[in-house]
């Protein structure tokens, strides 16, 4: 018998006469009817609350409203699905990740932003949620940058998780984002940029 085996066996002999768990309640809320404009105020008011910057703009002033959040950027990544019309292909800054094509960690680490988008985002916490699709790229072109510019269509926004969870794939590397990188030392100071980046812009964009 192998330890494994042996631990599993003491485990299955120490709760020989356990009971049998009774069911799970599942009375939590699963669905709302919270209007569009309360869903942007709630995520905003999360959003800003952990420390993140927000627009919200219609589609056609997506692409300024970028302008403006990568104006600072000595350079900036995008994912190879990210929309053309909101980005300036000629723009000297750009790098683009793409499969067959993809950037080194350390050519992030040298990239100051990223601009992606998203696939859902949660009012009620706050939560948004990249699954590595084309516009959204890798885990790592999110994390490596130290500014991620995030654009929220407002058709993804929803109030609940439980809402969240049938718009996603499982099986997709998930990226969950609550306001930038943050953690607190052992004498509870606040550290940004620990494990993700330090500066969160996130724009919401009525219409897409």
């Amino acid at each position: 018998m192998s330890a494994k085996e042996e631990i599993l066996s003491r485990i299955t002999a120490a709760l020989h006469d356990a009971p049998n768990p009774g069911p799970v309640p599942r009375d939590y809320r699963t669905t709302s009817d919270m209007a569009e404009a309360e869903l942007i105020e709630l995520l905003v008011d999360r959003l800003e609350d952990y420390k993140a910057h927000v627009d919200v703009v219609d589609a056609p002033g997506l692409p300024a409203t970028i302008v403006e959040r990568l104006k600072d950027a000595t350079s900036y990544v995008i994912p190879h699905g990210i929309d053309e019309r909101w980005f300036d292909a000629a723009d000297t800054r750009l790098r683009i990740d793409a499969p067959g094509a993809v950037l080194s960690v350390s050519e992030l680490d040298e990239t100051s932003a990223v601009l992606t988008s998203s696939a859902v985002s949660v009012a009620e916490s706050g939560t948004i949620v990249l699954d590595g699709t084309a516009n959204q790229g890798r885990r790592a072109i999110s994390l490596v940058p130290d500014h991620h510019v995030c654009v929220v269509p407002v058709s993804s926004i929803v109030r609940l998780l439980p809402e969240a969870l049938p718009r996603m794939d499982i099986t997709r590397p998930l990226t969950w984002i609550s306001g930038p990188s943050a953690t607190s030392d052992i004498e509870l100071e606040r550290v940004e940029g620990v494990h993700g980046p330090r500066q969160l812009d996130v724009i919401i964009v009525k219409g897409l």
